[in-house]
Formats: structure tokens, C-alpha cells, sequence
């Protein structure tokens, strides 16, 4: 794995890998000296983003950049970098390893239970992802390129993502994960963005147990604090 100790979507990837039981090296990439612009690193990735997945046999996979376009908006500028998407990494290692370690991925045979599991990757990407991040942005991304938090964009991101758990707590009150009663990676996605938009609305958490309990047990799993380890 191509990717940064404190990066997002490398912890991301590396919860998952850990899940399954896979070995992996983590080659880390120098973010303050560019090097994720490198032409060596472009030919890899050609959005200049990590993490990059290179497997065993040479295969070479990295997840499309994401520009939300309401991030865009809310930020008042096209000139904020992209996170890699690092769905598509862990999709493929799910499948690949679906034999060994946690299941993570439905029965490709079991029809409904595939839709299940795409309604909540569609949920997740669209209710979730958007808002806790943007607490994220606010709070740690952006101080640390010099510019100052946003307070009322702040909230907007705060006060939806509460509004959106409303949605999550109707589910997770009917079924133990996102998808089913079965965890899969679509619940290991939330781990980065909840832990990190925990740090400064826990309130949003806290008025939510079913979620609050879901996303502590989520927190608690060995392959997340392993993950996180330096």
C-alpha cells in the first residue's frame, strides 16, 4: 500500500486488509514534500492522490478521486484537494480474499442481499461521508493549511450530519449494520470520518444510541486500532 500513516483512506484500507487477515507493507508517502505529485507517483495514480493498492502479482488499483460538489460549494473555492476514494480498494480486497478472514461482502448469488449492501454504500457516500468529513475539513484539515475554521459552515456540516444519523438511527433500530445484520465494509467505511467528527460533535453521536452504540463497537474492533497504530 502506497499511502500515509495519518491518511484517511489508507487507515481505511488497512482496517479492511487487517480484517481479512492479509499481510501488507505500507510504503509511505513524504505529503509535505509533494511527493504524491512525483511522476513516479503519477504514474500510479494519476490524480496524485493515496492511497494506491499495488498487489502481489503487480495489479495496480487506486480509488477515483472525489470532488463533492457540495464540498466545493461550502468551501467557496475549486481549489480544495481531493480525497482519493478508497471504496474500491477494499471492495476488491474483499472479494479477492472472500474465503479468509471476515466476511465483508453479501453472496454474489443472494440478489437481495447484493441490493441491501448497495443501498448502503449509496448511504453511506451520500448522508455520511459529505457532512463528517466536512467537520473534518473545518476543524482539522483546514487549520492545518492556515485557514481559519468556518464557524457557520461548521455547523451546517454539524446540525446535517445530526439530521442525517435520524435516518441512520430508523435503521440501525431494525438491524444490527447498515446492510443487514451482517457487518460488511460498508460499515468499516465510517470508522475514519465518525471517529474524527466525534472529537468535536459528539453531541451528534451521543443523541443517537443506536448509532452511538454501533459506531463505539465499530471503534473497538482490533483491525481499526491496529489500523490507527504508528
Amino acid at each position: 500500500i502506497i499511502g500515509h500513516p495519518l491518511s484517511v483512506c489508507t487507515r481505511r484500507v488497512k482496517t479492511v486488509l487487517i480484517e481479512k487477515g492479509v499481510e501488507y507493507t505500507l510504503k509511505p508517502v513524504d505529503w509535505a514534500a509533494a511527493e504524491h505529485k512525483s511522476e513516479a507517483h503519477l504514474k500510479l495514480q494519476p490524480f496524485g492522490q493515496i492511497p494506491v493498492l499495488i498487489d502481489e502479482d503487480g495489479f495496480t488499483l487506486y480509488g477515483e478521486p472525489i470532488f463533492s460538489l457540495l464540498m466545493l460549494f461550502l468551501q467557496g473555492s475549486t481549489e480544495r484537494v481531493p480525497h482519493s476514494e478508497s471504496r474500491a480498494i477494499t471492495r476488491y480486497i474483499a472479494s479477492k480474499y472472500a474465503d479468509q478472514g471476515t466476511k465483508l461482502l453479501p453472496d454474489p448469488s443472494d440478489a437481495k442481499a447484493v441490493a441491501l449492501f448497495e443501498q448502503a454504500a449509496a448511504i453511506e457516500q451520500a448522508n455520511f461521508d459529505p457532512y463528517a468529513s466536512g467537520i473534518a475539513a473545518e476543524k482539522v484539515f483546514n487549520p492545518r493549511k492556515g485557514i481559519p475554521t468556518d464557524e457557520k459552515r461548521l455547523k451546517y456540516f454539524i446540525d446535517t450530519l445530526n439530521a442525517k444519523l435520524d435516518g441512520y438511527e430508523r435503521i440501525l433500530s431494525k438491524q444490527k449494520y447498515l446492510a443487514g445484520d451482517e457487518l460488511t465494509i460498508v460499515d468499516l467505511w465510517h470508522i475514519p470520518y465518525a471517529e474524527m467528527s466525534e472529537r468535536f460533535a459528539s453531541q451528534v453521536y451521543e443523541a443517537h444510541p443506536k448509532v452511538n452504540a454501533w459506531y463505539k463497537a465499530l471503534k473497538e474492533r482490533p483491525s481499526w486500532i491496529k489500523a490507527t497504530e504508528a
